[in-house]
């Protein structure tokens, strides 16, 4: 018996989904509740599994293909029922035998049979973010053991492949002198998956708000000090600075509610958000995510940090879920040390405005009438000029440079 598996609505108001990556194929045998397919959505990609267990009958979309809700993506034939058999190879007709050979000298000897050809590598099971990281290490996934679900490799099992006592390697052939090597040749890859939406939400945003950016510096020594303080007591999860930002943007977002907004484009209405419920920017593997923590001002530094590191270690192993990604009202993004001096970020769409932090250095600072080195962090802060002013704008970002200069009681854990 057939079934039909239909793209499912996995969000809220979804109407399409992109099949980014099929992990099954048509005559494999599939388990109930065996990952099938991911899918992208507009806020996170996701694996469908199976509801079924039996054989893939057929892939009705390819990877890359953007598919209606309601659209049928794979059929199975179901256990216990009668799967269609796969095509048998043609067979050439026997040939009518041939009459004596005359007399005369030997006939030659038949050519010896064209190899068979070879069966095709059975398909890894891995996810996108594992496969780019196995080539940015050099390695064939093919050649990795795979210890996940169904054998899946994973990040660990790559490490370990790399960290493995390599095989002496052959010898290689002296190349003549002077040889040139030719040129690479160019090489064009598609548009899809994440790195599709992220063109698209770029696009969006760039085409749709009237962006500007104001550039700061904050003088945070004392937060430098604050955070040594504070690491012990944080573990296991890694104390970076964003809690601290984070706090530092509740008071200031609080003060200046339009910076805490989305513009609704379509009613042409501006919508104060109640919550303050904050995105940062994580770089994985497939291109840019942006988990959300929801209800900022009711958590902790360290509930903020674990929460924090745990949203993005989902987002780099691909496994961040629609709920981490959604609800959103005002976004961080951070380059970390490796960082440059300021930035212009674009924003979020339909959010207002997003805040870019950048490294902080130790620099020549004056205080008073003197030069001292300190601790600089700079930040850049990109609006919507359709919903803030620059003097708002201006303004908000003088207050939180003064939060994160003198953090104080504000953020050694006070829920606020």
């Amino acid at each position: 018996m057939a079934f039909e598996f239909k793209m499912p609505d996995i969000g809220e108001g979804l109407v399409e989904g992109e099949i980014v990556k099929w992990l099954v194929k048509a005559g494999e045998k599939i388990a109930e509740d065996q990952p099938m397919v991911e899918v992208l959505t507009d806020k996170a990609t996701v694996e469908l599994p199976s509801p079924r267990a039996g054989t893939v009958r057929e892939l009705r979309a390819k990877e890359g293909d953007v598919v209606p809700v309601g659209t049928v993506i794979i059929v199975i034939d179901e256990a216990g029922g009668a799967a269609k058999p796969a095509p048998e190879p043609t067979k050439p007709a026997p040939e009518p035998a041939k009459p004596a050979a005359p007399k005369g000298p030997p006939p030659r000897e038949p050519a010896p049979p064209a190899e068979p050809p070879r069966e095709p590598p059975a398909r890894v099971l891995a996810t996108p973010a594992v496969r780019k990281y196995a080539r940015e290490r050099g390695v064939e996934i093919a050649a990795i053991a795979g210890t996940g679900p169904q054998g899946r490799v994973t990040r660990e099992d790559v490490d370990r492949h790399v960290a493995a006592p390599a095989t002496a390697p052959a010898a290689a052939t002296t190349p003549a002198p002077h040889a040139v090597a030719p040129l690479a040749e160019d090489r064009r890859v598609p548009l899809r998956g994440l790195r599709r939406l992220i063109s698209q939400s770029m696009a969006r945003s760039k085409r749709t708000a009237a962006h500007f950016t104001i550039v700061e510096e904050a003088f945070v020594d004392e937060l430098v000090r604050l955070r040594e303080k504070l690491r012990d007591e944080v573990e296991p999860a890694r104390l970076s600075y964003l809690p601290f930002v984070m706090k530092a943007l509740v008071p200031a977002l609080r003060e200046f509610p339009y910076l805490n907004s989305s513009m609704d484009d379509a009613s042409n209405e501006i919508v104060l958000h109640g919550g303050i419920h904050l995105g940062f920017a994580v770089d994985t593997a497939a291109g840019l995510t942006v988990p959300v923590v929801h209800d900022v001002p009711g958590k902790t530094i360290p509930e903020l940090a674990a929460e924090i590191e745990a949203l993005a270690d989902r987002a780099r192993a691909g496994r961040a879920t629609p709920e981490d990604l959604r609800g959103g009202t005002f976004t961080i993004t951070s380059t970390g040390p490796e960082g440059g001096l300021h930035a212009t970020p674009v924003i979020n769409h339909p959010e207002v405005a997003i805040l870019g932090v950048h490294a902080i250095r130790r620099k020549p600072v004056v205080r008073g009438d003197e030069i001292a080195i300190g601790h600089v962090m700079h930040l850049s802060l990109s609006l919507d000029h359709r919903v803030v002013d620059g003097m708002t704008g201006a303004r908000f970002l003088t207050r939180v440079v003064r939060l994160l200069e003198e953090p104080g009681r504000l953020l050694l854990g006070m829920k606020q």
